[in-house]
């Protein structure tokens, strides 16, 4: 999801339409009881539990959907990500308001096509929030070749060469500053969530899709940077996300277009793409970013990460100790379109302990399938509520 191509809960609800009042006022309910409520209270139920009991199966799975705007404009068919564009869908519209009525949605993720400048910006994430769902705003705005904002012409913010000539300079404080340069200007526009900082370790010379946009080649190095990166964006106000869990660095095919796997075992791993991720998830991270690479000496099969309960519950959850958002990587990127269907995948994914299905393809139909599969318990219903309690979280520190 890496190519472009690819409030707070006072009730100002006069601005808000009938449709979105319902799931609205749960979440707010929600992050409202929160800072009247503790989590590791015996004494009742959480302010998340008590939300999620008042919600349906359909607001509840729509939680763990962030979508492209196109995704709500069933109007909208394509096949290639350099189709997008032409769409210029950077306002929401008729179309987007009645799909979404039925179709709430957790998220929404805007690429560079979607932005014009300030002011239209600021109209559309006025408008996406909206949204039946309460949806966070979320962008993919690391510095470099990747920032939607910083590489528009029109927006006068400052910008980066890369995250690896961040590091040259040896100072992690570089990586601090940066993020909270950015954090502050993407939280000014209106953004939630970045998902950023790259903690992947670029250690394969032939990775066309890492390269500079990790911060070195040495694990402990690019740790130390992810580390304040991530403190920065926080710092700002804004949610950082480490990706590409576990590790995009040492593949030198592109899952955007195909199968990518890594030859290493866990152990090895451990002594390297591991490092920068366990510093950053001990730093307090509330996001990770799955990979659709596959790692077979880890899993013992070819699954993407993203599809893999080896790796993300397994790993990630139990040994690692994460308990913060899994978000995917975007659904609609070929390593999982060649190998999946878009309902398999999502399901797939879910089961396998994700708690955000980013990007997914037709998603009116995909969502309707993965609201069957919970109906016929072939997911649970309790494993959907993980998820949404981890969000509600989210939405609560927002």
């Amino acid at each position: 999801m890496d190519i472009e191509n690819m409030s707070s809960c006072n009730f100002r609800d006069s601005s808000l339409s009938k449709k979105t009042i319902g799931i609205t006022a749960v979440l707010c309910l929600s992050m409202m009881l929160g800072g009247c409520s503790d989590d590791n209270s015996s004494s009742g139920p959480s302010s998340e539990d008590s939300a999620i009991q008042k919600m349906s199966i359909r607001e509840k799975v729509g939680q763990m959907f962030f979508v492209r705007p196109e995704a709500l404009d069933t109007s909208i068919h394509w096949n290639e990500y350099a189709e997008l564009p032409d769409y210029k869908l950077q306002e929401v519209n008729k179309t987007m308001q009645a799909v979404n009525k039925d179709y709430p949605i957790g998220g929404m993720i805007l690429y560079a096509h979607n932005i014009v400048d300030e002011k239209q910006l600021g109209k559309f994430i006025a408008e996406i929030k909206e949204l039946n769902g309460s949806p966070l705003l979320a962008i993919d705005e690391e510095g470099g070749r990747v920032a939607r904002i910083a590489n528009n012409e029109n927006f006068n913010v400052p910008k980066y060469e890369s995250m690896a000539a961040i590091a040259k300079s040896g100072n992690p404080e570089d990586a601090y500053e940066a993020a909270f340069t950015i954090g502050s200007y993407v939280k000014k526009y209106g953004f939630d969530i970045d998902y950023a900082p790259v903690a992947d370790v670029n250690t394969n010379p032939d990775n066309i899709v890492i390269g500079p946009r990790a911060f070195s080649d040495d694990p402990e190095t690019a740790a130390k940077f992810v580390v304040s990166y991530l403190n920065g964006l926080e710092s700002a106000g804004v949610i950082g996300t480490l990706k590409h869990f576990p590790g995009h660095g040492d593949v030198s095919t592109d899952t955007h277009y195909g199968y990518a796997s890594t030859n290493k075992t866990w152990d090895e791993m451990l002594k390297c793409e591991m490092i920068p991720f366990k510093a950053g998830i001990k730093a307090g991270a509330q996001m990770i970013m799955t990979a659709h690479i596959a790692a077979p000496k880890v899993s013992g099969n070819d699954l993407p990460a993203t599809l893999s309960s080896v790796i993300l519950q397994d790993k990630l959850r139990d040994e690692l100790g994460f308990d913060g958002v899994i978000v995917t990587d975007a659904m609609d990127m070929g390593a999982i379109t060649k190998q999946f269907s878009n309902t398999e995948a999502a399901i797939k994914s879910i089961q396998a302990g994700v708690d955000v299905v980013l990007c997914s393809r037709e998603f009116t139909q995909v969502f309707d399938a993965v609201v069957k599969a919970v109906e016929k318990g072939e997911i649970k219903e309790s494993r959907i509520d993980e998820s949404v309690k981890r969000i509600l979280k989210l939405k609560k520190k927002k």
